[in-house]
């Protein structure tokens, strides 16, 4: 049973790709909603043979979604990501907060596996919204 709080619905295993390597420029950061809940609930950033994924959520208030846009992660000088809401500035790499309200706090990250050119999720996905009242749950 839930408690209003916490999201207990199960992980799901995503067998299609996310997306291709190749559509994800360098030094760019692109939104994705893996099970199709109509918001992206991750996102990748590539920085040149490197991508890192992270959940769409920032550490200090878990339903601020982190791009000021759609696809824009990333700081002006693309050298951090930044939490739209909050202001807050995490490493790319690592997902350590370095600056803003939850300094210190790391951003949930989302394991990534590349084959033949394709980007997939290789353990299973856990659902990014999280049920409310007056929302039904899909």
């Amino acid at each position: 049973m839930s408690d209003g709080l916490t999201d207990d619905r199960p992980a799901v295993r995503v067998s299609a790709p996310v997306c291709r390597v190749e559509d994800l420029p360098d030094g760019a950061s692109r939104g994705f909603d893996p099970l199709g809940e109509g918001r992206d609930t991750m996102f990748i950033v590539r920085r040149g043979d490197a991508l890192h994924g992270w959940r769409n959520h920032c550490p200090h208030y878990d339903n601020a979604r982190m791009a000021w846009r759609k696809d824009e992660f990333l700081s002006g000088d693309k050298s951090h990501i930044v939490c739209g809401a909050h202001g807050a500035l995490f490493e790319i790499d690592t997902g350590l907060c370095v600056i803003g309200p939850c300094l210190g706090d790391h951003l949930t990250p989302v394991p990534l596996a590349v084959r033949g050119g394709e980007v997939f999720l290789p353990v299973p996905y856990r659902p990014g919204l999280r049920p409310r009242a007056g929302r039904g749950q899909r």
